[in-house]
């Protein structure tokens, strides 16, 4: 694929990212944990989706990774608020931990990569 670099791969397009949305993406081949990107503009944000807490899935329901007004990424297991800008959990059992980010690029085409191996 044109624009897909050595160790990469293609996430999705940022057409496909509603603009101050979530996303959730299965695991890569190999890979065990699934990821999550959110946008906000040309801002792309994209972590793994596992609490640091206990490991499990963030989302309650595909897609849906963010508190209702749309301003902190929420754990659906126990309630913890992780900040968008940087994955730091701002309160619950984890506070003070933080998401695992991922590398984003996004190209002048509008697609979205992160590293071939994110969320192994």
């Amino acid at each position: 694929m044109e624009g897909l670099k050595a160790g990469e791969r293609l996430l999705c397009r940022l057409e496909e990212l509603p603009d101050g949305d979530s996303r959730g993406f299965p695991p890569a081949p190999g890979s065990f944990t699934g990821l999550f990107a959110i946008r906000q503009g040309d801002q792309v944000r994209v972590y793994v989706n596992s609490c640091p807490h206990i490991g499990v899935p963030l989302d309650p329901a595909p897609h849906r990774f963010l508190d209702a007004k749309k301003t902190v990424i929420i754990c659906s297991a126990h309630g913890a608020r992780f900040r968008i800008s940087d994955g730091e959990c701002i309160s619950g059992p984890c506070f003070g931990e933080a998401l695992e980010s991922v590398p984003v690029r996004v190209d002048a085409e509008g697609r979205v990569f992160v590293p071939a191996d994110a969320g192994a």
